[in-house]
């Protein structure tokens, strides 16, 4: 399996350009996270462009990511691969454990809510936004109202980073 491949399943399931662009995002954090660490980046890039392939079609709760992982086996996508999109959900029951699954849930709701930070942006574009600019706009609970404030919080802390330092990073990486 390979990013393209990836892209297909994605392409695939997802119509929408919203969702296709948090997919994207979510693939750029993984990425940074994945050099910074170490890690596989194409295996952590994949978890990130298919965290939410199935949500366009299956988006309940009792469906989504429990079909996307049912696809994912019948197409012979690896365990790992799997068990990382699991895990973003906390209702699936599934812990994170490694540092990918870690990592996923840290960067799956920063980056949706970067990105609407970054459409009330007079240029409206990511590059040079700062980490104080994405905490004020969390200050304002009537701002993009859907993100868990208290799951921002808690993807840095998970990953034992200082919650200004992993946003900054975050914003790095998808300015590039």
């Amino acid at each position: 399996m390979n990013r393209s491949d990836a892209l297909d399943l994605l392409h695939e399931y997802t119509a929408t350009e919203s969702l296709r662009k948090h997919a994207y995002t979510v693939e750029a954090a993984m990425r940074a996270y994945a050099r910074k660490y170490g890690e596989d980046e194409e295996a952590w890039g994949m978890v990130g462009l298919l965290h939410d392939f199935d949500y366009e079609r299956y988006p309940t709760a009792e469906e989504h990511p429990f079909v996307g992982n049912r696809i994912l086996e019948e197409r012979g996508w690896p365990e790992h691969i799997r068990r990382a999109i699991m895990s973003h959900a906390d209702y699936t029951g599934v812990p994170r454990e490694s540092m990918m699954e870690k990592t996923l849930f840290a960067v799956d709701e920063l980056c949706g809510f970067i990105l609407a930070v970054s459409y009330v942006r007079p240029d409206r574009k990511i590059g040079g936004m700062e980490a104080r600019s994405v905490k004020k706009k969390m200050k304002d609970k009537g701002f993009a109202r859907a993100v868990s404030r208290e799951d921002l919080l808690a993807g840095a802390e998970l990953l034992g980073i200082p919650f200004d330092e992993h946003v900054q990073f975050v914003i790095d990486a998808l300015a590039e």
